[in-house]
């Protein structure tokens, strides 16, 4: 047990004294600011959207075209100050209709069907634009969608949109995009988190049911925390990556954001599974992830009995805010409650894997953005010289952060410091791996904070890249081991924003991630992670 860890009804007051302050959203317009007004506490559990969208039309009790009028409605009110898409499509409501007349013909319409997902604008849509939140690639539509889209669409999901992100996901504040600054719902003068922000807040602010982002070094996790919204990375390979824009290859991941864990689990189990046309994607047998979630009436008074969960000593230290600790060990009293087996656990590799994951990422993103060259892709500059058109299009094309980590994995690459960086990061990416297995060999789940601070103010690190960068240091290991990783909100700081508790998971155990998560959510009483903007208003 851990001594040190406090009562579990400090969680339930921690949750209560943190109302969102009322002047953060002075900037919205009286409809909404009079939401912001509701008290944005609530006992009731968190509830999966999808599952009552599903019941709903399938009975006739709803419309799928009334679901989307509420979500396209609350996106047209919300969107010109949260800013979460960089497109929205026109058919919508046109798509909801014929879900509406198949069902009216008892045709098959798929589990997801009437469900608006936003997808992140790296992951390609044949219809809408895929951007990559970059300037050189303005206006380009890929005559294609990536699997994970091509699966959507199969399930009956309706694409709402294209969500904002850093520029080619390089970025954990949304503000790399070329085009926009997504704010965080929560409060508009915090960033949203990132390079997934405009996804994470896209379903903060219940302009979705649903999104996918992408996760490269904590994309999905980060802003799942800062947004208070569940954020799903799964395993390396168990989603396709064909269509995603390659940012570093062994490291992206598609990953899932909901409002509920089981909404979350809901989406992976419509996109995940082997796929032929990416090489990496794992041919492992996908089992029932819905199996897990049992509604709460249903569960023991000790549902999770024996669970060895490991909280790794590192993430509670030096450089993590004391209200962020307060939130993580209430969450770890209150899963201590449902009777998990709670030790530390230390993993003395763990503050090697953000330098190591710095090198790796930008060495192979510097291999992956060399086709943005304005020839083979890429918008192109008029120039008579080939080296003009190939500097001059780049130049034009890409943003600052961007050049930044192609110029780092250049260096890194050269033939000068190949051993001296690129190789030891990837003997560091071993240790890291080898320390995972062993821990996770001894326990069944491991936990930390999302991020080492709640959501931070626009602009406040944009200019600091490396105070930047240390805030990845409680993911970024979790990508160079591979491992899957749920991030669900266990309570707030002081000025009212949410804080994420991070679940680590061994290789392809997203079942046991997806329990433990619905459980934790379902028991977690006091707490309601609906922004208050929008608390009144979201009502099924």
């Amino acid at each position: 047990m851990l001594s040190s860890v406090q009562n579990p009804r400090i969680l339930l007051l921690h949750c209560r004294w943190s109302k969102p302050l009322h002047h953060h959203h002075r900037h919205y317009p009286k409809a909404i600011h009079a939401a912001a007004q509701a008290q944005a506490i609530s006992t009731s559990s968190p509830t999966s959207q999808i599952q009552i969208i599903q019941k709903s039309i399938h009975s006739r009790e709803k419309t799928a075209r009334q679901f989307a009028e509420e979500f396209i409605n609350r996106l047209r009110l919300t969107e010109p100050h949260v800013k979460s898409f960089l497109h929205v499509s026109e058919t919508v409501l046109n798509e909801a209709d014929e879900i509406d007349r198949k069902i009216d013909r008892n045709e098959d319409v798929g589990p997801l069907a009437g469900v608006l997902v936003a997808v992140k604008d790296n992951i390609c849509t044949a219809d809408m634009p895929s951007t990559a939140g970059s300037k050189i690639l303005e206006n380009y539509r890929p005559p294609f969608d990536a699997t994970a889209v091509r699966k959507l669409k199969e399930s009956g999901a309706i694409i709402v949109g294209k969500t904002n992100l850093d520029e080619f996901g390089m970025g954990s504040t949304t503000e790399g995009s070329a085009y926009q600054v997504t704010a965080n719902p929560w409060n508009l003068e915090c960033v949203p988190g990132g390079s997934s922000g405009g996804s994470a807040a896209a379903v903060s602010a219940r302009q979705c049911v649903v999104s996918l982002g992408s996760d490269t070094g904590g994309s999905v996790r980060q802003p799942a925390s800062f947004c208070g919204v569940v954020g799903l990375k799964p395993t390396y390979g168990r989603v396709s990556r064909f269509g995603l824009v390659a940012y570093a290859s062994s490291l992206d991941v598609i990953g899932c954001f909901g409002s509920s864990v089981a909404d979350a689990g809901i989406l992976l189990q419509s996109v995940c599974g082997h796929d032929k046309l990416d090489a990496t994607s794992s041919k492992r047998e996908v089992i029932d992830f819905t199996s897990q979630f049992v509604a709460k009436d249903y569960l023991e008074s000790q549902p999770l009995k024996g669970l060895r969960v490991g909280v790794i000593r590192e993430t509670l230290g030096d450089g993590v805010d004391q209200e962020v600790v307060l939130s993580i060990r209430g969450a770890i009293s209150h899963m201590e409650e449902l009777g998990c087996i709670v030790t530390e656990v230390s993993l003395p590799s763990f503050s090697l894997g953000l330098p190591a994951y710095y090198v790796l990422a930008s060495s192979e993103s510097s291999s992956n953005l060399s086709r943005y060259d304005g020839i083979r892709y890429g918008n192109q500059i008029v120039s008579d010289e080939l080296s003009s058109l190939y500097g001059g299009s780049r130049a034009n094309g890409l943003g600052p952060e961007v050049k930044r980590r192609i110029l780092m994995g250049t260096y890194a690459l050269s033939a000068g410091y190949y051993d001296a960086y690129y190789k030891r990061a990837q003997q560091v990416r071993t240790v890291v791996q080898k320390s995972f297995k062993a821990a996770l060999d001894e326990h069944d789940i491991l936990i930390s904070p999302a991020a080492p601070s709640a959501a931070y103010k626009i602009g406040e690190k944009k200019n600091d890249p490396l105070a930047m960068y240390a805030g990845d240091i409680m993911t970024v290991n979790v990508n160079l081991a591979g491992l899957p990783a749920l991030v669900l909100p266990c309570g707030f700081v002081q000025n009212g924003l949410p804080v994420g508790v991070q679940m680590i998971g061994a290789a392809f155990d997203e079942e046991k991630l997806l329990r433990v998560g619905h459980i934790f959510e379902q028991t977690l009483q006091g707490c309601s992670f609906i922004p208050p903007l929008i608390a009144d208003e979201f009502k099924f």
